[in-house]
């Protein structure tokens, strides 16, 4: 069987050197860090077919603006000068459009429904696994008018397109909040959607894939490739080359400069989120996400991980307490009866998700190179598309008829 080599060993890589190592591929992962840190382990866990709609939609843009005077703002882009943030944001502006998000919802919906399907498949084959997976469904709560009528329209729309949505007053949220107390106008509930450990899951994937004969080399950072042709020969790194019949690149954020030494253009920044763990007291049962603050909330067991902003940079590994505390504000603003301290710096989590310019992950073949693959891009919903992206790729590799349709996926769409 042909071998595969995967440059990025966060969830994107994991699940698509899973889903190899089942089809007998011979597999080996390059990370330039040691996997034991990255938005694979930090973020919130969701898995969330309701997020139907790219982050490059027309209200973003509005609200955008509003949000960059505020230290504390949930979305930010760092003025400066840089001519791929001025490239991607010139891009991001162009895409945010009602028919741009018309045209991406079929695709993105159909994406997360597969990515669901296949975590229960998960669960179910390797049911000794402590994923920590749980069928809660997602709370958007919110207290503005404004947000209201937002989230109802939206709730429309994901029933428009078949997913289940209810609208809830003050007291139905009570019931599915019995033990916080809540202090919000109403909520969008969306049982569909799920929720799961997302270090439990690196734990287990990772363990599982060298039980596989999946060879992991960590602290290799790529210098470089070997080309012959049309085709990539071995992948360059600072520990030596290494040489595949194929190459998946699923390196984050770090996917576009990766794109580069191989002369493809593919638009990508580092969208830099924070999150931190805290005891569950009062025990908050659903993940929710806090709507005008955008906000995720997550409960795991004993412990709750509130996270969000949304800091778009080209390379920035400096932690902001500014984001930070406008994550902490929100806390008692929607749960009344939740109380917890500012973390300390050394507590916070932030890594950078990778954000294309029109919110769309870039998968599939890039035509460039003969044998070379794109799995990145996929901004906050990393863990939610994980597993359908890694099925994917198999399955364009193994010339299958794809699960779903992945045009709009592209890696070639900006070249």
């Amino acid at each position: 069987m042909s071998s595969v080599v995967i440059v990025g060993g966060g969830i994107i890589g994991l699940f698509t050197a899973y889903y190899l190592a089942e089809e007998g591929f011979e597999v080996m992962i390059l990370d330039k860090g040691d996997l034991s840190i990255g938005c694979s382990t930090g973020n919130a866990g969701m898995i969330v077919p309701s997020h139907i709609v790219p982050l490059a939609s027309p209200g973003i843009i509005t609200k955008g603006l509003k949000w960059m005077f505020s230290s504390t703002s949930p979305f930010y882009i760092h003025p400066k000068l840089d001519l791929r943030l001025a490239q991607w944001c010139l891009l991001f502006y162009k895409a945010a459009t009602k028919k741009h998000v018309a045209y991406s919802i079929p695709y993105l919906k159909n994406l997360s429904l597969l990515s669901r399907s296949l975590y229960m498949q998960l669960a179910e084959q390797h049911p000794s696994a402590d994923l920590g997976l749980e069928e809660k469904g997602l709370l958007m709560l919110y207290k503005s008018e404004e947000a209201e009528q937002e989230e109802v329209e939206f709730a429309h729309l994901a029933r428009k397109h078949g997913l289940e949505a209810d609208v809830l007053t003050p007291e139905d949220v009570k019931k599915l909040e019995p033990y916080a107390d809540m202090d919000v106008q109403g909520g969008v509930f969306f049982p569909g959607d799920a929720h799961l450990n997302p270090s439990k899951l690196n734990a287990f994937l990772l363990t599982h894939l060298q039980s596989k004969g999946v060879k992991i080399v960590t602290n290799a950072a790529v210098l470089d490739f070997k080309l012959s042709g049309k085709a990539v020969k071995a992948v360059v790194t600072d520990k030596g080359d290494f040489a595949g019949d194929y190459v998946v690149i699923a390196a984050g954020s770090w996917s576009g400069e990766v794109a580069r030494k191989l002369k493809i253009g593919m638009p990508m920044l580092g969208g830099k989120g924070y999150s931190f763990l805290v005891e569950n007291i009062p025990a908050i049962q659903r993940p929710a996400i806090l709507t005008e603050a955008r906000v995720a909330v997550t409960p795991f067991g004993e412990k709750v991980r509130f996270g969000g902003t949304m800091e778009i940079t080209a390379d920035n590994g400096k932690i902001n307490l500014n984001r930070v505390r406008g994550i902490h504000d929100a806390i008692s603003k929607y749960y009344s009866g939740f109380s917890c301290e500012f973390p300390e710096k050394e507590d916070v989590w932030s890594g950078l998700r990778p954000c294309s310019p029109d919110g769309l992950p870039y998968i599939g073949f890039t035509e460039r190179w003969s044998n070379v693959l794109f799995g990145t891009g996929h901004s906050m919903m990393g863990i939610s598309l994980a597993p359908a992206t890694g099925k994917l790729l198999t399955e364009v590799l193994l010339n299958r008829k794809a699960s779903v349709l992945i045009d709009a996926f592209s890696p070639d769409r900006y070249n």
